[in-house]
């Protein structure tokens, strides 16, 4: 559920796909290929981040190629084991798949070991259904809905749910990419670093996430198991279908358009400048040697101003 509120309504006005699109409309085709592959490497590295990893280059670039891709599969339980796959790499510690078990988040007591929820996840029996559902939205209600509405609660419906032992919130995340690509809410070849913006405003992105856990804490009933997890004693299955979304969609709206006003324009003024100070330092370069090459039957000395040799007429130059 999104409730309409007069910030929405603001950012559903602005169109931020057309700024978008005319924001990069006179920015050349090499130009805009680099300011993708930066903005799309960024925003990798930056989901990582987010789960406190610093995961080598090669593993960040592989999940960066996975979101260049996003929205071309539709969203199916097998595709969410797929991805799952592809973004934790190491499986050896970790369960793959649906959980067979409880699952939270939060911390453990140091002393005895129980532990301490600031969110719990939806019961592992009713994750079948509950991740059913997400696909019948993105195959259907969602295309009525706002790109970044619909992403909004297709993204955080899925880390509410938690429905992996790992990987959640990188998939959480993936999936924002894979509903504004698929609506061709990106411009072609270009993805939103929303994970950047998301890592610069943590904070804020942690309250809107307790915006909904803490809401839904006192309505289950749970208690510890031997292994250090929870056991879930209620039918909860319908706290996670149907949940407020309106604060995540504020957030991620604000996020969508921050990269509109700051990191696109920022990401290609400085590629513009990078390629005029070099194409300067070149043309210094290329007239010095020149020069060189004129002047001097000796050779040219790259370390100082000038020719070190015979010029042409004979006379030392040194």
């Amino acid at each position: 559920m999104i409730f309409r509120t007069p910030a929405l309504d603001a950012f559903v006005e602005r169109n931020l796909a057309d700024e978008a699109r005319r924001l990069i409309a006179e920015v050349p085709a090499d130009l805009l290929a680099r300011t993708a592959a930066f903005l799309l490497l960024k925003d990798s590295k930056s989901s990582f981040q987010i789960e406190g990893e610093d995961p080598p280059q090669d593993r960040i670039q592989r999940w960066g190629q996975v979101i260049a891709e996003a929205g071309r599969r539709p969203i199916e339980r097998a595709e969410l084991e797929r991805l799952q796959r592809t973004v934790i790499g190491d499986a050896r510690f970790v369960r793959l798949g649906l959980r067979a078990e409880g699952g939270f988040v939060g911390e453990h007591d140091r002393h005895t070991g129980a532990p301490i929820p600031d969110h719990i996840s939806a019961r592992h029996e009713d994750l079948p259904e509950l991740i059913g559902g997400l696909t019948a939205f993105d195959r259907g209600a969602a295309r009525e809905f706002d790109p970044v509405l619909a992403a909004a609660v297709l993204a955080f419906g899925f880390v509410n749910i938690h429905p992996f032992e790992d990987g959640n919130g990188r998939l959480h995340r993936y999936l924002i990419h894979h509903v504004l690509a698929q609506r061709g809410f990106n411009p072609p070849g270009l993805i939103f670093p929303v994970s950047a913006v998301i890592l610069d405003q943590i904070d804020d992105y942690r309250k809107v996430l307790e915006s909904y856990s803490r809401r839904l804490l006192p309505q289950i009933h749970w208690r510890p198991t031997d292994r250090g997890n929870v056991e879930v004693l209620n039918e909860t299955a319908d706290f996670y279908r149907f949940f407020d979304a309106t604060p995540h969609a504020e957030f991620l709206f604000a996020c969508v358009g921050r990269t509109v006003d700051v990191d696109l324009p920022a990401e290609t003024a400085f590629l513009m400048a990078y390629d005029t100070f070099k194409n300067r330092v070149q043309g210094i370069w290329s007239t010095c040697r020149t020069g060189c090459s004129t002047s001097c039957s000796g050779s040219c000395d790259r370390t100082t101003a000038g020719c070190r040799g015979v010029p042409a007429n004979g006379n030392s130059l040194v």
